[in-house]
């Protein structure tokens, strides 16, 4: 078992100002949570150095939605680690299905990624997942170890968090069942040489759901989408029985 960490992923959502509004409830709603938890935030890019100024010392830790495998460089609309770093981003996700979906994320640059967020001493949180017609062909398994093979190339498995996001339960209201998932994530695990790295589940993750998936063995937190932008909803989920 990993280090527990609930990680909310807001994707393209938020303003600073919303952003700002969401915390100033968050922090109020986890004043009484478990501090053995791991909270982390994955805010636009546009939010990150406000949130920052507002976090020192407290529980939630801050990360970004993305991170070139380059340092600086003529690559429009990227990001580099430095960029980050500075304004005090810890985590960093990676490979997610709509990176892959919509922008041509691949396993390789993935890894690429992964391994520049170690370099700048951020904490990658590499995605995989299946297809819903990689799943009714029964290739789950054999995509899921292909893409953490892919993806952990060359990685340092001591600071790495993955997340098990099957492809068809992402917005869409359907759950993995959580003892399907528990059983991918314990497959995840016997491909990795450190045992000990966290990893979440992610797919319609929500305060009514999180219970159960938590119970499970293998699950080591959650990645969490769409109840992750409601400051109340999003702190049950981290405050999980």
């Amino acid at each position: 078992m990993g280090k527990i960490i609930i990680a909310g992923n807001w994707k393209m959502h938020k303003t600073q100002a919303e952003a700002l509004e969401f915390l100033q409830v968050l922090k109020l709603e986890l004043e009484e949570a478990d501090e053995t938890r791991g909270v982390v935030l994955c805010a636009p890019f546009t939010a990150l150095g406000t949130m920052s100024k507002s976090l020192h010392g407290g529980l939630i830790r801050l990360g970004a939605q993305n991170i070139h495998w380059e340092d600086s460089g003529a690559y429009t609309g990227e990001i580099a680690g430095a960029m980050l770093t500075e304004i005090g981003v810890e985590y960093v996700v990676v490979g997610h299905s709509e990176r892959r979906q919509y922008f041509g994320e691949t396993d390789e640059t993935a890894n690429l990624r992964v391994i520049a967020a170690q370099r700048h001493g951020l904490t990658p949180i590499l995605c995989v997942g299946e297809t819903k017609s990689q799943r009714d062909a029964g290739e789950t398994e054999t995509v899921i170890i292909n893409q953490v093979k892919r993806g952990l190339v060359d990685v340092d498995q001591r600071n790495l968090v993955i997340a098990y996001e099957p492809i068809w339960a992402i917005g869409t209201g359907d759950t993995c069942e959580a003892s399907e998932a528990n059983r991918v994530i314990g497959l995840i695990r016997e491909q990795l040489t450190n045992k000990a790295v966290t990893i979440q589940y992610g797919g319609s993750v929500k305060p009514d759901n999180i219970d159960e998936i938590m119970a499970q063995p293998e699950i080591d937190g959650a990645l969490v989408g769409g109840a992750s932008l409601d400051p109340v909803g999003f702190a049950r989920i981290v405050n999980y029985r």
